[in-house]
C-alpha cells in the first residue's frame, strides 16, 4: 500500500481507522483520501484497505 507517497505493509484486511491507530494519527484531524476519493470519517471503522490501495492522508494545522 502507498501511504503519503511512500510504501508501507500493513496486514490483509485493515480498516482505515486501524490504520490511523498503527501511524499514530488522531482521526479527528486528517482527512483520509483513498484511491483520489475522499473517504467519509463515519466510515474509518468499515472502509478496509487493500495492498494496492494509494493513501493520502492530509492533517489540518492550526497557527497564524
Amino acid at each position: 500500500m502507498i501511504v503519503n507517497g511512500k510504501e508501507m505493509d500493513f496486514k490483509e484486511g485493515i480498516t482505515v481507522e486501524k490504520m490511523l491507530e498503527e501511524l499514530n494519527i488522531s482521526r479527528e484531524k486528517v482527512v483520509v483520501e483513498i484511491n483520489l476519493e475522499i473517504s467519509d470519517r463515519d466510515k474509518f471503522k468499515e472502509r478496509i484497505l487493500n495492498k494496492e490501495d494509494k493513501v493520502e492522508i492530509v492533517a489540518f494545522v492550526g497557527g497564524g
